[in-house]
């Protein structure tokens, strides 16, 4: 290879490193990333056990569910700096409020949902997602209630399941025909904690999959579809669209 030829190639190295995804901005590492699974796009983030913290937010400065990310700002003050993303993370009532168990900075705000009722939240088994002394978890609203954890850091309750035990939810089909943008979280062996939202409508199946044979989370829990949002500071992502409750908030560790 003459020597031009090895100029020309490494100049198309580095330009086609400067169009990838880049890898941090100010400070902060990428914690998102665009994959494909069985034919279809998705957005996957990963919240690891001691460089992320997790946390949910709702209400904004003035006491009234925020509904979107561009309040984050002021609702997390100092802490801004450093979120890695931030997702919506649950079901609400038409004023923002969850419909749900709800804990926020350790302190419950709405108790827990076994009612019977229509929509994918009361399709049983549904679940919660909090974080306690021991780390994060998914569970099923039963197996939490059985053994709920003397202090919850966080938690958030939406349903259905997707994945229990690394099994499919028992009334979700393997690709039925409802195609939705949707997002949710699921926990792997490590106690990393799995976000994911598709870009794209799929089924319930392929959704469940994603998380079983992809990021290896045997628990999963579905938070929304067709609102589901996702800020990556990092990939300078926004999503827009309309109004959503809780937030779960992702911060990397000084």
């Amino acid at each position: 290879m003459t020597m031009f030829a090895r100029l020309a190639l490494a100049a198309a190295l580095l330009t086609l490193a400067a169009c990838g995804a880049p890898t941090s901005r100010n400070g902060i590492d990428a914690a998102c990333e665009k994959i494909e699974f069985e034919s279809s796009e998705f957005t996957v983030c990963h919240a690891q056990p001691g460089k992320h913290d997790l946390l949910l937010v709702n209400n904004g400065e003035n006491g009234k569910p925020m509904r979107n990310f561009d309040s984050l700002d002021k609702r997390l003050g100092d802490r801004f700096a450093r979120v890695a993303f931030a997702m919506n993370a649950g079901m609400y009532d038409p004023k923002g409020h969850p419909i749900g168990y709800y804990v926020e900075d350790g302190a419950e705000q709405a108790p827990l949902n076994r009612r019977e009722g229509p929509g994918n939240f009361h399709l049983k088994p549904n679940g919660v997602f909090y974080g306690d002394a021991s780390g994060w978890h998914v569970a099923t609203t039963e197996q939490f209630a059985a053994g709920k954890p003397d202090h919850v850091r966080f938690a958030t309750q939406s349903g259905p399941m997707l994945l229990i035990g690394g099994k499919l939810h028992p009334q979700i089909s393997e690709n039925g025909v409802s195609l939705q943008i949707r997002n949710g979280v699921g926990v792997s062996a490590d106690g990393s904690a799995w976000f994911a939202i598709s870009d794209e409508p799929v089924s319930f199946g392929r959704f469940a999959r994603l998380f079983r044979d992809r990021l290896k989370a045997p628990d999963a829990l579905y938070l929304d579809g067709a609102v589901s949002r996702l800020w990556d500071p990092v990939a300078q992502r926004k999503d827009g669209g309309p109004e959503i409750g809780p937030i779960v908030v992702a911060l990397q560790r000084k």
